[in-house]
């Protein structure tokens, strides 16, 4: 029977250890807020583009580019990278700790079992068996809970469900970077192949025109400095296809090794086939829906949400402990009365520790998680700044690829009349080696600039599916939403 005035003087004691425990850190309070999806002006970063309401790319993005060998490439990618396999063990072990952290919440049960041979002292307190060698034989079944009066084992599994929850978001996010790369080199290989066919053209007219000088020089309307100089461009033009052919190799290296593969991998990948960049279109809902779609953004929220349950564990460690504990076992001398009913040890009663001086750890500890949920809020905070400045930069680029590429291609055409034009004139006799020199070396850049927007407009469409979340599905960006993320008392 438990004595009634015990037990009101020890519920006595809980109520003022709470009320002293709350009153000791009433003035520690986290000082950062969450930033909502207004808070970075975008409004007019999204106008002037075509939006749809169900333009959010798909989980295999990449698909879009019709390209067969690169959808192969990212599957091997996806399934063999060793950063992606570290990203899924980290998940494993975040989802290991959750089951660490769920258990304080269960009853505990041991067993145990000791038999242990001894001599007594003769002039110790061991009664009759004092100066003889006894077996001393014990086995006990024990009881433990911990009384979660304070919430403290409930907080401390949440935010390890939070760590938890922002791992498999990390991993996603580790995925789309990995997509994003090898697509972006890949863009880069094709463009280093199309500047490969234009040298291997501007060699091939170079080669024409020193023939032409030749036929000139045996007419006497050119003389040897002319054929030296329509000679001397064409080791220039070889070395810049052997530079290419070089990227080219490095290009297929960096892939393989993306993929986790060798260079022998890298090798066997062929010319890239992409068509030229889509027609661009956003969802119709930005930048709302963003903080769902971008995993980045909602791992970081996650990372929030942990760590104001970690204050809640902190402040939880002023207030009492209270565990029960019962037991409940045999004890004897040998084995002759071992299971004898005579033989019974029990026990059960609660376990009360209260922090009365701890020279203020209790405090510097709840300090700490104050700090680390402000910088988890301000982590945050410029997270969703850097999403919508990273989606801003996309669009403000893809308003204008259009223009630039139109004005490049009139470019083009202009360079390539020029040259043929100063061309013909130099056969008949009526222009100079230095104009078609000149005038060709306008027209491959002319071309060139004009390659590289063709590029830039594929690496445009890749950013932008990476920059809306490359297909995370807002299923746990849900969940997040109806998180609190809040700290309460």
């Amino acid at each position: 029977m438990v004595n009634p005035l015990m037990s009101q003087r020890l519920s006595s004691l809980i109520m003022v250890s709470a009320l002293l425990g709350g009153c000791s850190y009433h003035d520690l309070q986290p000082m950062s807020h969450l930033w909502s999806h207004t808070t970075p002006q975008a409004q007019g970063a999204l106008q002037g583009i075509n939006v749809s309401p169900a333009h959010w790319p798909t989980e295999q993005w990449w698909n879009a580019f019709g390209d067969q060998q690169l959808d192969v490439l990212m599957h091997e990618a996806l399934d063999n990278s060793p950063t992606l396999n570290l990203a899924a063990a980290r998940v494993r072990q975040a989802q290991a700790i959750v089951g660490l952290n769920r258990a304080p919440l269960l009853p505990r049960v041991d067993a145990s079992f000791s038999s242990n041979r001894e001599r007594f002292s003769e002039n110790g307190t061991a009664g009759a068996v004092s100066g003889t060698w006894q077996t001393l034989n014990q086995t006990s079944l024990g009881l433990g809970y911990e009384l979660d009066f304070w919430g403290k084992n409930r907080a401390a599994l949440d935010a390890s469900i939070g760590r938890a929850h922002a791992s498999q978001v990390d991993q996603y996010a580790t995925r789309l970077m990995l997509a994003s790369a090898m697509v972006q080199a890949y863009i880069e290989l094709q463009q280093n192949y199309e500047q490969l066919d234009l040298a291997q053209q501007i060699l091939a007219q170079q080669q024409a025109i020193l023939d032409l000088t030749h036929k000139r020089f045996a007419a006497e309307l050119d003389s040897q400095i002319d054929i030296k100089q329509a000679m001397a461009s064409l080791p220039a033009s070889r070395a810049t296809i052997a530079a290419l052919k070089e990227t080219i190799d490095l290009t297929r290296n960096r892939l393989a090794a993306l993929m986790g593969k060798g260079p022998d991998r890298g090798a066997s990948i062929q010319r890239p086939s992409m068509p030229l960049a889509q027609q661009f279109a956003i969802p119709s809902n930005l930048p709302a829906e963003l903080l769902g779609r971008r995993p980045d953004v909602i791992a970081q929220r996650w990372r929030v949400e942990a760590a104001s349950h970690d204050i809640k564990v902190a402040k939880a460690a002023f207030y009492p402990n209270i565990n029960l504990a019962a037991s409940a076992g045999l004890q004897s001398f040998g084995f002759g009365d071992f299971k004898d009913s005579s033989s019974r040890v029990l026990g059960i009663g609660p376990a009360i520790s209260l922090p009365i001086f701890e020279g203020g750890r209790l405090r510097a500890n709840l300090a700490a998680q104050d700090a680390v949920y402000d910088a988890a809020v301000e982590g945050y905070n410029q997270t969703l700044v850097d999403a919508v400045h990273d989606l801003a930069d996309q669009l403000t680029s893809i308003r204008w690829l259009k223009e630039r590429v139109d004005e490049q291609r009139m470019a083009v055409d202009t360079a390539n009349d020029a040259f043929d034009l100063v061309n013909r004139r130099y056969g008949a006799g009526l222009a100079t080696y230095i104009q078609v020199l000149t005038a060709q070396n306008a027209a491959l850049e002319q071309q060139r600039q004009l390659i590289n927007l063709m590029a830039r407009g594929r690496s445009l469409q890749a950013n932008l599916s990476r920059a809306l979340g490359g297909g995370f599905q807002p299923a746990l960006a849900a969940e997040t939403s109806s998180a609190t993320a809040t700290v309460h008392e």
